[in-house]
């Protein structure tokens, strides 16, 4: 395992403060803010170790309240909502310098046999012929800079995340179709929990979902400085058992954007084709004045 994943994980292992209040720390990310994929995973894992062992997350909703500061721990409280015979909710509300800045709510679910259909997965190349993220992300100094360069290959070194084509911000003033993907698993092996892959798969989530709303306006995004963003809100369903530490393809699009707003929407499939998560989230995107 690299020094990077060891240190998310370190991440993730939130302290116990009381029953049933943690305490997490940040990671430097490429803006001036805790990463939104960070506080939702945090979140998670501190529902999480309130829930029995034989429960397993199934859906999380989340608000991003305030933007996070980086330089504080971060206090998350649990709140037991419901205790039933097969599902368990739980809201976590996330508290900096006194005030909220992000809650979830959270429904966790024992094993139960059932209908089953899915839509199919769409045709992607394999992810072991498309570049990596350190032999990709160099190609664009010349848009990014070098400091955002080495920024977003930092915040990147725990997770293997391939673009199927290229980012936004290689296509600059030139409209794509509003539409995504990208490859990516964990950069080593995972121990065999699965609270900790939904976790993490959590934390990538984040990292690309509006990709497909940049793309539609040929806007390069954050790392460019063309647009001004911010997640809103975030909702994942987790339908089948998956490994982070495995491939899973990450299918984007955005239906809308409007209103200093752009939404995106996903699936992400395993390698061989079963739908694991349903993403939504909506975003604050402003064209700069």
């Amino acid at each position: 395992m690299n020094k990077a994943l060891q240190s998310l994980l370190d991440l993730l292992d939130l302290e116990r403060i009381e029953e049933d209040i943690f305490r997490g720390r940040s990671r430097s990310a490429v803006v001036p803010r805790v990463f939104g994929g960070q506080v939702a995973a945090q979140a998670l894992v501190a529902a999480g170790r309130t829930v029995p062992a034989d429960r397993h997350a199934h859906s999380l909703h989340a608000y991003f309240l305030v933007a996070g500061d980086p330089g504080a721990p971060i206090v998350y409280t649990v709140d037991r909502i419901r205790d039933g015979r097969s599902f368990t909710t739980r809201r976590v509300v996330a508290i900096q310098h006194g005030q909220p800045i992000f809650h979830l709510s959270a429904s966790f679910q024992t094993y139960e046999d059932g209908l089953e259909h899915q839509a199919d997965m769409p045709p992607a190349p394999d992810p072991a012929s498309l570049p990596t993220a350190a032999e990709m992300l160099p190609r664009y100094t010349g848009v990014l800079g070098a400091d955002r360069v080495r920024r977003l290959l930092e915040a990147r070194e725990a997770v293997d995340l391939r673009y199927v084509d290229a980012p936004p911000f290689a296509f600059v003033g030139e409209p794509q179709q509003p539409r995504s993907q990208v490859w990516f698993r964990t950069d080593g092996k995972l121990a065999d929990d699965p609270l900790l892959h939904v976790c993490l798969a959590t934390y990538v989530s984040d990292m690309t979902l509006l990709d497909s709303v940049l793309l539609a306006h040929g806007r390069g995004g954050w790392a460019v400085g063309d647009v001004v963003g911010a997640s809103l809100d975030h909702a994942m369903w987790f339908h089948r058992p998956f490994r982070a530490d495995e491939w899973l393809l990450y299918d984007q699009q955005s239906p809308s954007a409007s209103g200093g707003r752009g939404l995106g929407q996903a699936r992400i499939h395993t390698q061989d084709g079963r739908l694991a998560i349903t993403v939504i989230q909506e975003g604050v995107v402003r064209v700069p004045r």
